[in-house]
């Protein structure tokens, strides 16, 4: 018996039916094609039995969430809602979207911050481990915005911020730069960034003499903002989940 298997554990093949993976005939075919691991071994045999509370599993190398308890969610935060859970002063905050359906779900917490001023996609979950890895620098995790600023934005500018901008706290390098459209001396340019210092975008952007107007996170990780209605929040797909385990290697 292997340091995986639980003989008074569940068949391999019903937990995964039971995550929403696949059939329990299609997760016995992900097990004989080799594709399935548990704990980091490769298991082909269909009578493996493991414990969905202990195992750690991956199919296609993307890791399958197997807890009922843990959620994952997706706000499209509303300019001049606060990033917190409370507010002792009455003001709008995050915390007041679970109201409702979520807020007795114990332990959810926004997922980094947007400031007040800044719309998009937040992340929420309970999942410790998984907040945790998104907002540590050394997963480098990437953030999407799209920013409206003031000012024509001159060419070869993104050359610039990727070889990295010197601010008074440092030098920052963005990882993708575009300018998406210019009007009316004004740019619409969509960034790419890993950084998680305060205020990093609206800093940036003001330090290059274009201040930015109007400022909205389009994704996080694999995880996109899409058409979700502003002020809306949905649970993530289980591929989403999976994308978000990948992209913090977990």
């Amino acid at each position: 018996m292997t340091s995986s298997e639980h003989p008074d554990g569940i068949r391999l093949q019903k937990v995964l039916s039971q995550a929403g993976v696949a059939s329990r005939r299609a997760a016995e075919d992900l097990i004989a094609a080799g594709r399935v691991e548990v704990d980091g071994e490769v298991v082909t045999e269909l009578g493996r039995r493991v414990h969905p509370d202990e195992a750690i599993i991956h199919v296609d190398g993307t890791r399958v969430n197997l807890r009922d308890d843990l959620i994952y969610l997706a706000l499209n935060k509303p300019k001049g809602v606060h990033s917190t859970m409370s507010d002792d002063r009455g003001r709008p905050c995050v915390g007041d979207y679970l109201r409702g359906r979520y807020e007795e779900t114990p332990g959810v917490v926004h997922v980094g911050r947007l400031d007040e001023n800044t719309e998009g996609l937040l992340l929420l979950t309970n999942d410790g481990d998984l907040g945790h890895r998104l907002m540590h620098p050394s997963y480098r995790v990437l953030k999407t915005y799209l920013a409206e600023v003031d000012g024509l934005v001159p060419r070869g500018l993104g050359k610039e911020l990727r070889k990295g901008w010197e601010l008074p706290d440092g030098i920052v390098k963005v990882d993708q730069f575009r300018v998406k459209d210019m009007h009316s001396g004004k740019s619409l340019v969509e960034l790419v960034i890993h950084e998680g210092k305060k205020h990093i975008v609206r800093r940036l952007l003001k330090d290059t003499g274009h201040p930015v107007l109007k400022l909205v996170r389009t994704a996080v990780g694999d995880v996109q903002l899409g058409n979700q209605r502003v002020g809306s929040i949905r649970r993530l797909t289980k591929t989403e989940v999976g994308a978000l385990y990948r992209n913090v290697e977990l």
